[in-house]
C-alpha cells in the first residue's frame, strides 16, 4: 500500500461499510471498497479481504449470492443491510461521533 494512504481502525471501516450499504443499496465487496475509497478521496486504499470481515462483523447487513448472469466466474456474494437492526446502526454512528468529537479535543491547539 503507498504511504500516502492511511489505516483505517476496524470500528471506523464497519460504519463506512454500514453507510455505504445505507446511501447505495446492495452492493458486492468490490463495489463497497471502491465506494469508500471515492468518498474517502482516495486517501483510503481498500481491498476485499479488508471489507469482508467487516461484513461478518456486523449484524446489520445481511449477505446473499447473486443470482443471474455474472461478469465473473462465480457468482459473488451481494450484501444489503438488514430491517431490523436500524437501532444498532444509529447507536455505532452516536458512538462514532462521541469518539471524534473527543479526538478533535486531543487534537486542538493548546490553550
Amino acid at each position: 500500500m503507498p504511504e500516502n494512504k492511511s489505516d483505517v481502525l476496524q470500528g471506523t471501516l464497519d460504519l463506512m461499510v454500514l453507510k455505504t450499504l445505507e446511501s447505495m443499496g446492495s452492493l458486492h465487496g468490490y463495489g463497497i471498497a471502491r465506494r469508500i475509497e471515492q468518498v474517502s478521496g482516495d486517501s483510503l486504499c481498500l481491498n476485499q479481504g479488508t471489507i469482508y470481515p467487516a461484513l461478518l462483523r456486523s449484524n446489520s447487513v445481511h449477505g446473499s449470492r447473486a443470482n443471474g448472469v455474472s461478469q465473473r466466474p462465480a457468482a459473488a456474494p451481494s450484501f444489503t443491510l438488514s430491517p431490523a437492526p436500524a437501532a444498532s446502526r444509529s447507536s455505532r454512528k452516536r458512538d462514532w461521533e462521541r469518539i471524534a468529537a473527543t479526538m478533535a479535543r486531543f487534537l486542538a491547539p493548546s490553550n
